[in-house]
C-alpha cells in the first residue's frame, strides 16, 4: 500500500531567502521601472499643457510649446562679392569666373570723388587707346558731315563701305544737291533707311549751297539748322573737322557713362551737360573717342568683357559681364581681338597698334 505524501511544514512553504546578488538585481529593475514611469508621466503632462494652453493675459501658451519643438532655421551665410582686380593685368590673369557686382559702390560719393574717378578712367583709357580716332572715313568736313548723318541706326563700317561710291559720284555739296534722288537711294541702300537718309543728305547739301556758299559752317548754332543734323552730329564735325571741343553722346557713350555712374540721366542733352561738367572742355573730343572705343571693343551692351577690362578696379558695374579672363578675351572686338576695324582707311597709328583695315563693300 502507497504511503500518503507528507504535508509541508510552514517553514517549507515559505519562499527561499534571496541572496545579496539577487537583491541587487531586483533593486535595479525597480529603479528602471520608476524612471520609465516618471518619464511617461512627464510626456503626458507636457502634452496636456500644449493641448490645453494656459491663458496668460488673453494669450495661450500652446503656440509656444509648438514653436519650442520646431527646429531652428539655419542662418544662410552672406555671399562674397567679387572685388574688381587691382590692375589691368590682374583683371586678365587672375579674375575668377564669378558674375557679381563689385563690392565697392560709388553710391554716396562726393562730387570731388566722382570727378577724380571719372578723370582717372579717362587717363587709363587714353593709355589703352592712344590711337583713338573718329571711325568714319572722311577727307573734308563735307564728307564727315554726310557720313555722320548716314551712320544713324547702322554701323560706321557699313557707312565706310558705302560712301566711297557716293563721294566718287557727288564730291561736293553742289553735286549732291542736284542729284537724282533715285540714284542716290540706290547707292545708300546698304545703309538702311535709305529713302530718309537720301532726303537728309540732299537737303543738307542744298542748304549748304543756298545758305553757306557750299561750305560746312564751323559753328554749332549753324550746323543744327541743317536737315538731319542734331547736336551729336554737330559735335562730331566740330571736334574732328574743325578742332573745336564737343562731346559725342552716341549709344556707346550713353551706356558706359551710366555704368560708371557718372550720371543717371537718360536724355542725350542732359548726359552731355552732366559729363561735360566733370572734364575740362579741352578734353571733350578725345574723351568721346576713348569712351566709344572702349564701348565697341570691351564694354559691350550684352556681353561686357569684364575679365579683360583695364579699368575694372574703377568700375562699379564690374561683374555684369564675363569675369573669366580666358572667356572674356574671346569677346574682344576689332584690333583687340584681331578682327578688321571700322575704317577702310584708318590712321597709321591704328595700324601700328595691330588694327586691320575693314574690307570694301563687295569684298569676300
Amino acid at each position: 500500500m502507497k504511503k500518503a505524501p507528507a504535508k509541508k511544514t510552514a517553514a517549507e512553504k515559505a519562499p527561499a531567502e534571496k541572496t545579496p546578488a539577487k537583491k541587487a538585481v531586483a533593486k535595479k529593475a525597480v529603479a528602471k521601472k520608476a524612471v520609465a514611469k516618471k518619464a511617461a508621466g512627464g510626456k503626458k503632462a507636457t502634452a496636456g499643457k500644449a493641448t490645453a494652453g494656459k491663458t496668460n493675459g488673453g494669450r495661450t501658451t500652446a503656440g509656444k510649446a509648438a514653436a519650442a519643438k520646431a527646429p531652428a532655421k539655419k542662418a544662410v551665410p552672406p555671399k562674397k562679392a567679387v572685388v574688381a582686380p587691382q590692375k589691368a593685368a590682374a583683371a586678365v590673369a587672375d579674375a575668377s569666373p564669378v558674375k557679381t557686382v563689385a563690392a565697392k559702390s560709388p553710391k554716396g560719393e562726393s562730387h570731388t570723388a566722382l570727378v577724380r574717378r571719372a578723370r582717372r578712367i579717362n587717363r587709363e583709357l587714353a593709355e589703352v587707346y592712344p590711337y583713338a580716332h573718329p571711325e568714319l572715313d572722311f577727307e573734308n568736313p563735307f564728307q564727315l558731315l554726310v557720313a555722320t548723318v548716314l551712320s544713324a541706326q547702322t554701323t560706321d563700317l557699313r557707312v565706310n563701305q558705302t560712301t566711297p561710291a557716293l563721294f566718287a559720284k557727288y564730291p561736293a555739296p553742289e553735286d549732291l544737291a542736284a542729284a537724282n534722288p533715285e540714284e542716290v537711294e540706290e547707292i545708300l541702300r546698304p545703309c538702311g533707311f535709305f529713302r530718309a537718309k537720301t532726303k537728309s543728305v540732299m537737303g543738307l547739301s542744298k542748304a549748304l549751297v543756298e545758305e553757306f556758299g557750299g561750305e560746312v559752317p564751323g559753328r554749332l548754332e549753324d550746323l543744327v539748322t541743317l536737315p538731319g543734323v542734331g547736336r551729336k552730329t554737330a559735335f562730331v564735325v566740330l571736334g574732328n573737322a574743325f578742332g573745336r571741343p564737343g562731346i559725342t553722346v552716341d549709344t556707346h557713350f550713353q551706356r558706359l557713362v551710366r555704368r560708371w555712374q557718372w550720371t543717371e540721366e537718360t536724355d542725350p542733352g542732359k548726359i552731355e551737360a552732366a559729363v561735360g561738367a566733370l572734364f575740362p572742355k579741352s578734353e571733350w573730343t578725345m574723351l568721346s573717342h576713348h569712351v566709344i572705343f572702349h564701348g565697341r571693343r570691351i564694354c559691350h551692351a550684352r556681353k561686357p568683357a569684364c575679365g579683360a577690362c583695364p579699368i575694372a578696379p574703377l568700375c562699379p558695374a564690374y561683374g555684369e559681364g564675363e569675369t573669366d579672363p580666358e572667356k572674356a578675351k574671346k569677346l574682344l572686338k576689332y584690333e583687340k581681338g584681331g578682327f578688321p576695324g571700322q575704317r577702310l582707311k584708318p590712321p597709321q597709328s591704328y595700324l601700328d597698334a595691330g588694327g586691320i583695315p575693314a574690307p570694301p563693300l563687295a569684298a569676300g
